[in-house]
């Protein structure tokens, strides 16, 4: 595999990418996590993130358009603070955030998979299958950029066509009763659980961040990147809610929280019967396979830009090979580990803060330094900020009290980044902050 193929990713490729990572993870892994703090306010929570994501998607598609890169969001964060601490671990933190990501969508294709054999998500087989795809994963990734795009374009309309055809005949089933899916009480769920339920919706949107990180081999970057990202957003958000509405709609709030991890499939089971079931499951297991793959595409480059740029610590351990084909090593080992030490909602949880954590401080770095070089609104980046950092604190909160032991991990972690980056970073005598464009 080359380092990078210039003009290899056209527009559908870079779309198809971005929305085989979202909807990998937003739909099939997220959607029963999400109905379980958000209650019957379930769909709107989907719709909600979507609005948020779009606000934040506005500092990466100005960013983009000025400094298209194969590095993305690690390029940015140098032209925003330079080649310091500040870049080196966001961009981790950017990066951890798309490798949990891999391992929520690897789970997530176990317990669907387990549907076929009528095994529980806590079956040995969950995370045995989550490991095989991610080992497939790294196979195809290694083949190349070609592979990749083909395997881009074909799956995108198979698992969206698919998703799509399984929500509108949920909702036919059930006569078309779409005020049914739709609250029509006051919210059983606090506010404050409301609010984290959209960390998680918000996460289901992350993966357009995957079109910037392959920014140097789009076609036209500067003009389809940006475009890429609102296709994804529309396409997803749409996917979104028209299937929290077909699932909501056939299944009671209990139901879906019991079925969390394999919710699509619970709610095609009574309506549709082994065909519906294993139609829905077959669509599934297309979305997380191609999720996985393109995320480790993603994450293996930013990964590898990263090491390019002097930012990160890296060994070759005597294996032969480019960087690239090393991080794609190093991404699926750590991968694995995590799929098989956390089950989904811990993943997620992870997920969730450090991409919010990261993403305020592209933000702060575009407001406070880029603003007028890359012509952005400070209102809209100003709006992104406090939305961000509102979801955060909530969803930070109500896992204090549901799951202290991931905001431990996730706050040791975040530590142990910025300090073992400002020490690695010191022993090599890098700058800082060497000016507010990193030249």
């Amino acid at each position: 595999m080359n380092d990078y193929k210039k003009n290899s990713l056209s527009l559908g490729n870079a779309v198809a990418m971005g929305t085989g990572v979202m909807i990998g993870a937003g739909i099939f892994a997220l959607l029963g996590q999400v109905a379980e703090l958000s209650g019957e306010y379930f769909a709107l929570s989907f719709v909600v993130g979507g609005i948020i994501s779009g606000f934040s998607a506005y500092s990466y598609v100005k960013m983009a358009k000025a400094y298209p890169s194969a590095g993305g969001i690690a390029m940015f964060l140098q032209k925003a603070y330079g080649k310091g601490t500040i870049t080196a671990s966001a961009a981790l933190l950017m990066a951890f955030s798309m490798i949990l990501n891999e391992s929520l969508v690897a789970r997530t294709f176990g317990s669907y998979a387990m549907q076929l054999f009528d095994g529980g998500e806590d079956s040995f087989w969950v995370p045995v299958l989550a490991v095989a795809l991610l080992v497939v994963a790294f196979i195809i990734n290694i083949l190349g950029n070609k592979v990749i795009g083909k395997t881009a374009m074909t799956t995108a309309a198979i698992k969206i066509g698919g998703i799509l055809i399984f929500a509108i005949g949920a909702l036919w089933a059930a006569d078309f009763a779409v005020g049914s899916a739709l609250p029509s009480s006051a919210p059983t769920n606090s506010l404050t659980d409301y609010i984290a339920s959209l960390a998680l919706s918000i996460l289901a949107y992350k993966g357009f961040t995957t079109i910037t990180n392959s920014g140097g081999e789009i076609v036209n970057p500067k003009k389809n990147i940006g475009k890429a990202i609102i296709y994804s957003l529309i396409i997803c958000g749409v996917v979104y809610f028209l299937t929290a509405l077909a699932v909501g709609a056939n299944l009671e709030i209990s139901e879906i929280i019991i079925a969390k991890d394999y919710s699509l499939a619970e709610a095609a089971r009574p309506l549709f019967g082994n065909w519906g079931l294993n139609f829905t499951v077959g669509i599934a297991l297309v979305a997380t396979i191609t999720g996985v793959i393109f995320s480790v595409f993603a994450v293996s480059r930013m990964t590898a830009m990263l090491t390019n740029m002097k930012l990160v610590p890296h060994s070759h351990f005597g294996m032969k090979g480019n960087i690239q084909q090393h991080m794609l090593i190093y991404v699926i080992v750590i991968s694995i580990a995590l799929t098989v030490l956390f089950d989904l909602s811990g993943i997620a949880a992870m997920g969730a803060i450090f991409y919010l954590i990261m993403d305020m401080i592209i933000h702060v770095g575009v407001l406070n330094r880029m603003r007028e070089e890359v012509q952005a609104n400070r209102f809209v980046v100003i709006t992104a900020i406090v939305l961000d950092a509102v979801v955060l604190i909530g969803f930070v909160w109500v896992k204090i009290q549901t799951n202290l032991t991931v905001i431990l991990v996730s706050l040791a972690l975040i530590l142990i980044t910025f300090v073992g980056e400002k020490l690695f970073l010191k022993g090599k005598g890098t700058d800082e902050d060497e000016d507010s464009s990193g030249h």
